[in-house]
């Protein structure tokens, strides 16, 4: 043994010594094991001397020192050294005068305490964290990734995230491809490469599954959902209706600036007529803005009966007695809660001619530009849209399209919508919070911000060799966890994504994508609602449900090799937080999931 490997095993058992003896005596004893190690320590000290002679000089007074203090007490503990924390721990804090007067919510603070650990502070309670940290806009990125591609247009259509799949080609109007992460760290995916494909029409969706050029398919069209139930190469599965199709109004643009005009337009409309026509098997009439399935949807008054009299005479007393000219705006895009939008549209077109003596012109956008439009505000006739659920909670409807982070959809916010619905969402409970909900139905019935039509019945379809299919109530299919029988799984849906920045993006064709590829602290079941870990193993909250602690998990990677930490959790969050943040840019900018679902911006430009 080399003479240094001898010093040092002697000094650690004289430590050891020392120390084990203090556990359990007293400083009588400490000095017994000091005189009994001693003559040992002599003998070596001769053998190797001088090296161990002068170490020994040099760590005597460390080591008489620790005796002391040890033996101080008489059954002294020791205590474990604190966690070294990570050099460069990242913090975004708001000033004191941030936080919003109750009602109201926001971020106050969102830190890395370790490396493996973030804590999301809120300015009120907040039940709902765990729903909406599960939600794909934040899904968590590389903060280097992110720094070196922020504001860049690459950030668009290069996402590293931890997914079971990574993006390998994007062929901009006809595939997105990605391949498997041989580095992931849950179940490995089953096929090698995941194709996302799209087609518009239902009906070509189904002539491309029937010849096996594709694997599955996203929502067949109405009359297609018996054509598939009887063939034996096909399966299909429907998805349960949590979703709303509505006409939208903007209350800044007259005439809909008029709220008698809104309600005869509410009265003006057979909406059972459209569900019987147009929609397929499991979808319903909307008698709420909210599913009836999300707790506390279908509380309070039930929306106006079908009374085309009644219409007529509350426009005219509105001062439009023989009705006006606008137009319906919308984008020919299928959608669960929408199964043809070109046939919807001119059905209500004839409805409100015929009923109510409205002149309804017919605008076609395409769908980036008309989703961007009316976040801003800038659709000034009626338009089509719907909403699908992201997670199972009235936060996600209400407080998305009526509260006080909402966007400038519908004009105009309304007060007393916005006051009860941040109440409500501050409250734990769906018992506590059923009285406000009701109060808010109620008040979105009488202002009529839009008119709710169906809560859409939608499906996906599958090749019968298809193993382990799933149909997700939410819209998120995980491609990975299904076995096509061959090494690549090709999925069509109705649109091509409009980008792969998932932070910046509400349409549910990009969301899907991202769903592959990025994930977020939290995730929902497969298939399901519930919510279960994820990147985090837990996200643990204070007893007032305003500090919520996320633990991550050990030893994930992203797809670039960087190991995920903390730090990488709180600038995802704050490149959407901070709005002066020069990496607060996306595909529009408006990053409206995160105002909606978290509350105001940090550093928020003034309002125009």
């Amino acid at each position: 043994m080399k003479k240094s490997r001898i010093l040092l095993v002697m000094g650690l058992l004289l430590i050891a010594a020392l120390v084990i003896t203090a556990c359990t005596a007293t400083s009588g004893d400490i000095q017994d094991a000091v005189d009994q190690v001693a003559p040992t320590l002599a003998a070596a000290a001769t053998e190797l001397a001088p090296t161990v002679q002068a170490a020994v000089e040099e760590i005597a007074p460390t080591v008489e020192a620790a005796a002391t203090e040890i033996a101080g007490g008489e059954e002294a503990t020791a205590e474990p050294a604190p966690e070294e924390p990570m050099a460069d721990m990242m913090v975004v804090t708001a000033p004191d005068d941030f936080c919003p007067p109750a009602p109201g919510n926001a971020f106050k603070e969102i830190a890395a305490i370790d490396e493996l650990t973030v804590q999301f502070t809120r300015c009120q309670p907040d039940p709902a964290f765990p729903s909406k940290a599960a939600f794909t806009s934040f899904a968590i990125q590389p903060s280097e990734h992110l720094e070196a591609m922020g504001g860049t247009p690459e950030l668009l259509e290069n996402p590293i995230g931890t997914g079971p799949y990574m993006i390998s080609q994007w062929n901009r109007g006809e595939e997105l491809v990605m391949t498997k992460n041989p580095n992931y760290w849950g179940d490995a995916a089953f096929a090698d490469t995941l194709v996302f494909r799209w087609q518009t029409e239902s009906a070509a969706r189904l002539l491309e599954l029937q010849s096996g050029t594709v694997d599955g398919i996203d929502n067949p069209g109405p009359d297609d959902f018996e054509t598939i139930a009887g063939d034996p190469n096909l399966q299909l599965l429907e998805r349960p209706a949590l979703n709303v199709f509505y006409v939208g109004m903007n209350n800044t643009y007259p005439p809909f600036d008029n709220e008698m005009v809104r309600q005869a337009i509410a009265m003006g409309i057979d909406r059972q007529r459209i569900v019987d026509n147009f929609y397929p098997p499991g979808s319903e009439v909307a008698t709420h803005f909210t599913p009836c399935a999300i707790p506390n949807g279908c509380a309070g008054e039930e929306w106006y009966e079908f009374d085309p009299e009644a219409a007529r005479a509350l426009l005219a007393e509105a001062g439009y007695p023989d009705g006006f000219e606008t137009e319906i705006a919308y984008r020919d895009v299928v959608r669960g809660y929408l199964p043809d939008p070109n046939i919807v549209a001119q059905d209500i077109q004839a409805q409100l001619a015929e009923n109510l003596n409205i002149t309804a012109n017919i605008n076609v956008m395409e769908s980036g530009a008309f989703l961007e439009a009316a976040d801003a505000g800038q659709l000034e006739g009626l338009h089509l849209l719907g909403w699908g659920a992201d997670y199972p909670d009235m936060t996600n409807f209400l407080d998305y399209h009526f509260g006080v982070s909402s966007s400038a959809q519908f004009g105009d916010q309304f007060g007393d919508i916005t006051d009860t619905l941040s109440e409500a969402a501050s409250l734990a409970g769906d018992d506590a919070r059923a009285p406000l909900y009701e109060q808010a139905n109620n008040l979105i019935k009488q202002h009529v911000p839009m008119v709710p039509i169906a809560h859409g019945g939608s499906g996906v379809a599958y090749l019968a060799s298809v193993s382990s299919p799933h149909v997700s109530p939410l819209g998120n299919e995980s491609f990975a966890k299904m076995d096509p029988g061959k090494d690549t799984f090709v999925w069509m849906q109705n649109a091509e994504p409009i980008s792969l920045y998932c932070a910046d993006e509400t349409d549910g064709e990009s969301l899907r994508a991202c769903e592959q590829v990025t994930e977020a602290l939290l995730a929902y079941e497969v298939g399901g609602t519930a919510v279960e870990p994820s990147l985090a193993t837990s996200c643990d909250a204070n007893e007032d449900l305003t500090v919520w602690t996320c633990h991550l998990r050990e030893g994930v990677t992203f797809h670039d090799g960087s190991t995920l930490d903390a730090n990488d959790v709180v600038l995802s969050y704050a490149v959407q937080w901070d709005a002066a943040n020069p990496l607060h840019v996306g595909n529009t900018g408006a990053f409206s999931y995160f105002s909606a679902l978290w509350g105001p911006f940090l550093n928020a430009p003034p309002a125009e």
